[in-house]
């Protein structure tokens, strides 16, 4: 059985906002992220393995972090970036499908944006950063793009950033370092939803994290009241909070699937940032591996992000 794969984490940058590589980066870093920015600005390569067939769409983001770190864009910029995608994904309709991007802490303005975006573009959830500055997601700020995604029934998918002083701190230590900085902040954006009383106060609200957040889904879902955790965490996790796959290891999926419910897993590789060629062979094996049946595999692949994005 072929598996009818959707990539919901995959990033594009169109023309319009530059790119380069991080110049305070190591010359390796920097040679590595040229690769990686040639990509991020390429339609062919973003179509390459659902035209191969690996994959059956793709789900698109554009980070604003990538060309404009702190998210300091003027607000009309966010319009043009949810103009440009949209136009994109309507190009290739049923190829990609497309998530708004906002600034998730910009109040009112930014649920506007959104729900033109959604209304008017026909883009199908938002793409946010887990953080800015010391605000997580359960800061006021963001309440009126949460509410916003809600009502119109869309995912948030809440991304990882670089938080700072973390991400200098654990610096010295290379990819896996930043990987960690990156996996803290994504991971304590779901812990700031859920405690902060954010999944009690929306409670439509559907939000995706990446596997880079299972330390915070393990200790809101898998340690319970004796730790100390609402009693309730692990049923809010499941009602609310889906997560992608990464990198297919089969440890991982077996533990998301364990902690969140089969139908809240969804196949996602971060690409281009991973681009470890064919997808298909490598989800399939790791499904197997973490003991997914067929039809759990077929739902991991595409079935949950088709019925999450309303496709």
């Amino acid at each position: 059985m072929t598996l009818s794969l959707i990539d919901f984490h995959s990033h594009f940058v169109g023309p319009r906002w530059p790119l380069s590589a991080d110049h305070h980066a190591s010359a390796a870093e920097r040679a590595r992220w040229t690769g990686i920015n040639r990509q991020l600005a390429s339609v062919d390569a973003l179509l390459e393995q659902v035209e191969e067939g690996d994959l059956a769409a793709r789900v698109v983001n554009t980070p604003a972090a990538l060309f404009s770190p702190g998210n300091t864009l003027p607000p009309d910029s966010w319009q043009r970036i949810n103009d440009d995608l949209g136009a994109l994904v309507s190009v290739h309709s049923g190829k990609l499908h497309g998530l708004a991007s906002v600034d998730a802490y910009g109040g009112e303005a930014a649920a506007l944006e959104l729900t033109r975006a959604v209304r008017d573009v026909g883009l199908r959830g938002v793409f946010v950063d887990s953080a800015k500055g010391e605000l997580l997601l359960d800061a006021p700020q963001a309440r009126p793009v949460l509410r916003a995604a809600a009502e119109l029934g869309v995912p948030v998918f809440a991304h990882p950033i670089n938080p700072q002083p973390l991400s200098r701190q654990l610096a010295p230590y290379g990819r896996l370092g930043t990987l960690l900085a990156r996996g803290t902040v994504n991971a304590a954006t779901l812990v700031a939803l859920l405690e902060g009383g954010v999944f009690d106060e929306i409670p439509s609200l559907q939000v995706v994290v990446t596997t880079l957040a299972i330390g915070g889904v393990l200790l809101a879902g898998g340690f319970g009241e004796a730790s100390g955790v609402r009693t309730d965490a692990a049923a809010l996790l499941r009602r609310h909070v889906y997560i992608d796959t990464m990198n297919f290891h089969p440890v991982l999926i077996r533990a998301a699937v364990d902690l969140l419910g089969v139908d809240h897993v969804l196949a996602g590789s971060d690409w281009p940032i991973v681009s470890e060629g064919p997808i298909e062979g490598r989800a399939r094996e790791g499904f197997a591996a973490a003991g997914l049946t067929p039809a759990e595999q077929a739902q991991v692949a595409g079935g949950n992000a088709r019925r999450l994005l309303g496709l």
